[in-house]
């Protein structure tokens, strides 16, 4: 929290004093800033800007420097004197604050206090106890290390083996729909172009080709055959 004050003050005062005399020659006040106390002696509209720029500061509201520009323009706008008795708000420069997202800090969880301390963590000598290992010779030792070593060999060639053999897998067979949709257009093409052949034979079997209408006639339903009947020798 101080060190935050400090670097506020800091942005107030500027390098040399510099940021400080700006507001000074502006507001035309006398303005000494001491620890934790802004001192300022002027006229009274001199210190309500003065106030207004120190309590921005401070606040983190906004930059002493942005402060300085807007009283720069008005003092550029008291000099027209056609502007004297209108609102000055379209010719002031408006600042946008952005907020700059800093990391929050973890806060950790405080443990409820204890007198006893933590239970001790068994040693290796303590788990190879009560897992028989101790015992055993230095022989069935290495036996026993080599075959878990083969176990986890093994599950990882036959995770990499499975793997390997998923690029391989055939893709699903499209349904019985598909292939009855399939099926079924293809012969409705078939009955049509046996249909549009049967009329081409028709229409090449007519005497009087110019004077028939080739559009009506393949518009119309084709005619039935007439019936041969045998004649009996």
């Amino acid at each position: 929290m101080q060190e935050r004050f400090v670097k506020r003050r800091q942005r107030l005062v500027g390098p040399n004093s510099s940021t400080l005399k700006a507001p000074e020659i502006l507001t035309g006040c006398y303005i000494l800033v001491q620890g934790n106390t802004v001192a300022a002696m002027g006229s009274f509209k001199g210190l309500k800007q003065v106030r207004r720029i120190v309590e921005d500061c401070i606040e983190n509201k906004m930059h002493p420097v942005y402060h300085i520009k807007i009283l720069m323009m008005k003092k550029e706008l008291e000099k027209d004197p056609a502007l004297k008795d209108e609102n000055w708000d379209r010719f002031l420069p408006k600042f946008k604050k952005k907020n700059v997202q800093t990391k929050k800090v973890k806060s950790k969880e405080k443990k409820p206090y204890t007198p006893f301390p933590p239970p001790q963590q068994p040693s290796k000598i303590d788990q190879e106890l009560e897992s028989g290992e101790y015992f055993l010779s230095e022989k069935k030792k290495l036996t026993k290390k080599w075959q878990e070593k083969q176990e986890k060999q093994a599950e990882k060639t036959a995770e990499n083996k499975r793997k390997r053999e998923a690029a391989f897998v055939p893709p699903k067979e499209p349904s019985k729909q598909d292939s009855n949709n399939s099926g079924n257009m293809e012969e409705d093409v078939a009955a049509l172009a046996k249909s549009l052949k049967q009329k081409a034979k028709e229409f090449g079997k007519q005497k009087s080709l110019q004077n028939i209408n080739a559009e009506e006639y393949i518009s119309a339903p084709a005619a039935e055959q007439p019936s041969k009947k045998k004649k009996k020798s």
